[in-house]
């Protein structure tokens, strides 16, 4: 059974712990647990409960008239105001309680709709990565069971993987080739499978060796395809001067190739790059320069 801090509800609900703690007192919404060192934690079924709070608070309605409201009724009401699919935050938590509740038909209906109305690089950027962000640190702290991980990865690959598949490989011989891959320890490649798809889509030759390449696998591809540009994601294998340490050994390897960089340590901060590697923040970075290139 997963176990929450308050502080990890109020990240996953948007509702402030102080607040949490009030509607706690005054209206019982939700029952804390407690450690035999006597500190609250809460499980799936508070979890779940005060996401649908928040999203019926959200939508205007005072918690004076939800929290007399049993679960299957905030279900039913949240259902009833859920009608929105272009809705981003209205989704994200959605996702969140089919996650918890391990529900695939839910979390499907949220994603197919969304993709169906916004269409799937819209979906990708303004709900998928928000979700995994929002969720991110419980995976890291283990807050979040490893089942849910893995259920909802796998969902979100096998869009991607549909997505890419129905994209034409171009067959212009002059198109620029990217080499894309994940440094070896690092594994997260959803991330990378949607660059992935933003490159193939761009006309652009794309070779995708995967996770945790090793460094020789990744050179000895570049040269011989004669590789334009690389693109990785670093997260957790490589941190701080490891990382920058990484991309100067490459840089060498290819001082006349771009480089791309995204990932957590992107995030972080690396410092003192060759000037051939290029920061990526954020999908739109890498679709801009693309547009051009």
């Amino acid at each position: 059974m997963a176990k929450y801090s308050i502080k990890e509800l109020e990240n996953l609900s948007g509702i402030k712990a102080h607040t949490i703690r009030i509607w706690e007192k005054r209206y019982n919404i939700i029952k804390p647990d407690r450690t035999d060192t006597n500190i609250r934690y809460y499980c799936d079924t508070e979890l779940k409960r005060l996401l649908n709070i928040a999203i019926l608070n959200r939508h205007g309605i005072k918690i004076s008239n939800i929290a007399h409201l049993s679960d299957s009724e905030l279900t039913d009401k949240v259902v009833s105001i859920s009608s929105d699919p272009s809705d981003a935050e209205n989704n994200i938590e959605n996702m969140v309680v089919a996650m918890v509740e391990m529900n695939e038909n839910r979390f499907e209906k949220i994603l197919s709709r969304y993709i169906m109305h916004e269409g799937f690089e819209n979906a990708v950027i303004k709900i998928i990565f928000p979700f995994f962000e929002k969720i991110g640190l419980l995976w890291q702290t283990g807050s979040i069971n490893p089942a849910h991980e893995h259920f909802v990865s796998n969902l979100f690959r096998q869009k991607l993987m549909v997505a890419i598949d129905n994209l034409i490989v171009t067959d212009n011989i002059n198109a620029k080739k990217f080499v894309l891959f994940l440094p070896e320890g690092e594994y997260h490649e959803l991330g990378l499978l949607f660059y992935y798809y933003l490159v193939k889509k761009s006309g652009k030759l794309v070779y995708y060796l995967g996770s945790s390449v090793p460094y020789n696998d990744v050179v000895e591809t570049g040269k011989m395809i004669k590789s334009d540009y690389f693109f990785t994601s670093i997260t957790s294998s490589l941190n701080g001067t490891k990382a920058v340490d990484y991309l100067n050994k490459l840089s060498k390897e290819f001082p006349f190739q771009t480089i791309f960089i995204t990932g957590l340590q992107v995030k972080e901060g690396l410092h003192n790059l060759p000037s051939n590697v290029r920061k990526i923040s954020s999908p739109l970075d890498l679709n801009e320069f693309l547009k051009i290139n």
